[in-house]
């Protein structure tokens, strides 16, 4: 596992809704914003799902997910990918459902897909733009 750097983290706490990309098995994209998005640990991130349909079934499908962090916050610009595991019970989902119903009372949170991060890439543009960062 790769653990983001302090800049990361203080970027991924800008963003307001996260553009989350997943792949059916055929390897068809999928790319969604997401707002219930949390950085729980230096590698690991939990999404939550209120209405997912293809990346949830993607995902169930092809673990393999993308996270792009940038805004006018950000310095920069970078690519989370991870693989992530499902959870419909167990004190983390529990836990991840407290947190989404405490910002939005009628959320369903009915999955949490728990992301642990492999690698980070640059995509801010220039010479470097598609470099492994992490």
């Amino acid at each position: 596992m790769v653990a983001l750097t302090e800049e990361m983290k203080a970027a991924f706490r800008t963003m307001k809704a996260y553009p989350v990309a997943t792949a059916s098995k055929e390897g068809w994209p999928n790319v969604v914003p997401i707002a219930f998005v949390e950085l729980v640990d230096d590698e690991t991130i939990w999404i939550a799902d209120n209405f997912m349909k293809k990346t949830l079934a993607n995902a169930q499908e092809n673990p393999r997910v993308a996270i792009y962090i940038w805004g006018p916050e950000t310095k920069g610009c970078f690519q989370i990918k991870g693989e992530v595991e499902i959870r419909t019970s167990g004190p983390d989902f529990e836990k991840m459902q407290f947190t989404v119903r405490s910002k939005m009372a009628k959320a369903p949170a009915k999955t949490l897909l728990i992301m642990k991060i492999r690698e980070v890439y640059e995509c801010t543009p220039g010479p470097k733009a598609g470099e492994k960062i992490l």
